[in-house]
């Protein structure tokens, strides 16, 4: 939901596809935030994918970020904000309800004031699980940063091609301890590094991505947009785009045999419930009580606790100095 400080879905997201190769990109614009999309971003995310696998004129989707990063996921003050309004206007726009129909939001303190967006980003409309349904191929490119909402992604991407300075995870795993896409990390990357990644909460290199199977290739920076052109120009010249799309149902059957929307709607369980977690003693909570200084400095107070090459900032990961 686009307000004065943040600008519109429209801006955030760029779209264009080339119907000579067949080869559309979408493009995340918001450097200044680390490419965080809004809610209304996330929003139209869903809608260009839909848009994209009706459109005969496309046939592979290359998703970039501009700036250093790919991203570092949502907005996470923009999402606060949300669960403070006095109205329910926001959590609705975040449905894609507008705020004048005749829709009430339910209470806090019921189960479904958090199961409602939980289970909504299990859906393919939400934004955060939109690649899992989308029929044609899915490259993503990867630089920097691919934290939260964008690590969704490369979960769900066809193909996920990273520059060699890339770092791969979640913040979650620090201040909440769970996120949407687990069932299906744990299958990609292997049980046993996954869970190195939930319980240390550390960022893994794109070395250690490509080690485990989860990315397709390592390059330098300088390089990148090359070698996805170069992915991206064989998947568009193969087989007809009916193939690819028989292909994907192939994929999708085998992703729902290993449980893959069961593991969303699950983690969508856990999130709705997630407000009995107690802190131990001083854990980061996201609440008013450990986040009045605002998130970013409580999320990087906390990041100084690890050792520099456990915590999520780059700019942490260079303080070698600091009293861990």
């Amino acid at each position: 939901m686009a307000d004065s400080k943040r600008p519109s879905a429209q801006e955030i997201i760029r779209y264009e596809k080339d119907s000579r190769t067949k080869i559309a990109t979408l493009t995340l614009d918001r450097p200044d935030a680390l490419n965080a999309p809004t809610a209304a971003a996330r929003l139209r995310f869903a809608d260009l994918l839909h848009r994209a696998n009706v459109d005969d004129e496309v046939k592979v989707l290359v998703i970039r970020g501009v700036g250093d990063d790919l991203g570092s996921g949502a907005d996470i003050e923009e999402t606060m904000e949300m669960h403070g309004a006095p109205t329910a206007g926001p959590l609705l726009a975040e449905q894609g309800i507008g705020a004048d129909e005749d829709v009430r939001y339910p209470p806090k303190g019921s189960y479904r004031y958090g199961g409602v967006p939980s289970q909504w980003y299990a859906h393919p409309q939400g934004g955060c699980r939109s690649l899992q349904d989308f029929k044609k191929i899915s490259i993503l490119e990867v630089k920097g940063y691919c934290y939260g909402w964008h690590f969704y992604q490369a979960a769900d991407a066809d193909l996920v091609i990273s520059s060699d300075d890339a770092l791969f995870g979640h913040p979650s795993w620090r201040y909440i301890g769970w996120a949407p896409r687990m069932w299906t990390w744990a299958q990609t990357m292997g049980l046993r590094k996954f869970q190195e990644m939930v319980f240390t909460g550390r960022p893994f290199t794109a070395q250690e991505m490509d080690a485990c199977g989860f990315v397709n290739s390592v390059v330098p920076r300088d390089e990148l947009e090359a070698e996805v052109e170069k992915y991206a120009l064989a998947c568009a010249r193969t087989r007809p785009t009916d193939t690819v799309f028989m292909q994907k149902v192939f994929f999708e059957i085998f992703k729902q045999h290993q449980g893959e929307y069961m593991g969303s709607l699950l983690t969508g369980l856990f999130e709705s419930i997630g407000g009995i977690a107690r802190a131990d003693t001083d854990d980061l909570m996201l609440d008013e009580d450990t986040v009045g200084g605002g998130i970013a400095n409580a999320v990087r107070g906390n990041d100084d606790r690890f050792p520099p090459e456990f915590r999520l900032s780059k700019s942490g990961r260079e303080r070698k100095e600091r009293d861990t």
